[in-house]
């Protein structure tokens, strides 16, 4: 329990908490046998790279308590889970296209008991097309799963006017803000924050880069499946 004292201490973590924290690092470990779920498998790395991490969200951002999140790419629950532990009162929802990834979610779910907490197998193009989720979310996060432009187009259709979005990145992010100037007007988004941080006890650096939506996202974005990644919405020259 004592490697958990990072996260207590910088975060003001209940016992409670750091409990489902040994819980959730357990699970991972054990899943990461049967699936590969990350190349991160021993306690340090994980409570740094991936629950640490995780939680420098709310250093950027503040406001969680009662929104509405979904986490994109979520992949092993990052940040998803690790924000819900710590905001137990936030409605979450972890979207992966990967169903195996799915199955490890509602078991780490069920095992940690926690409510207001649910798992969607599905790619992000086709629920910014559903209207059960399209401008329904306060709060959407991702975390390493693609280029600015690229995630601006999958996430941005899915929060309300007013919503922000919270994209996780690490240090190189400068090229790709500039290379997103023409998604954000096309998309109905802005750039309002970019915090820096370093991952404590190792040398690693953390971007987190917040973005409001402004205005409601043209009814034809996301593209379909596939084209955001292809044919990114960057302007032409």
């Amino acid at each position: 329990m004592e490697k958990y004292n990072l996260l207590k201490d910088e975060f003001s973590l209940t016992n409670e908490q750091i409990n489902k924290f040994v819980q959730y690092a357990s699970l991972l470990k054990e899943w990461n046998k049967k699936f590969n779920l990350t190349a991160i498998d021993n306690d340090r790395d994980i409570i740094i790279k991936h629950f640490y991490d995780s939680l420098l969200c709310t250093k950027a951002w503040t406001d969680f308590s009662g929104k509405k999140l979904i986490d994109i790419g979520t992949g092993g629950g990052f940040p998803g889970l690790p924000l819900k532990i710590l905001n137990p009162d936030l409605d979450v929802t972890l979207c992966d296209s990967l169903f195996k990834r799915i199955t490890f979610l509602n078991e780490v779910i069920a095992n940690l008991e926690l409510e207001k907490t649910t798992t969607l197998h599905g790619r992000a193009e086709d629920l910014g097309k559903d209207i059960s989720h399209r401008e329904n979310y306060d709060l959407v996060t991702a975390r390493a799963v693609a280029k600015l432009p690229i995630l601006l187009e999958l996430c941005l259709p899915l929060i309300k006017v007013g919503g922000v979005f919270i994209a996780l990145k690490g240090p190189e992010v400068q090229s790709e803000l500039q290379e997103s100037q023409y998604a954000l007007n096309l998309l109905g988004g802005e750039v309002i924050d970019i915090k820096e941080f370093k991952l404590k006890e190792i040398d690693e650096q953390r971007t987190i880069v917040l973005f409001k939506k402004s205005f409601p996202t043209p009814s034809k974005y996301p593209r379909k499946a596939g084209i955001p990644q292809k044919r990114m919405l960057v302007e032409m020259r």
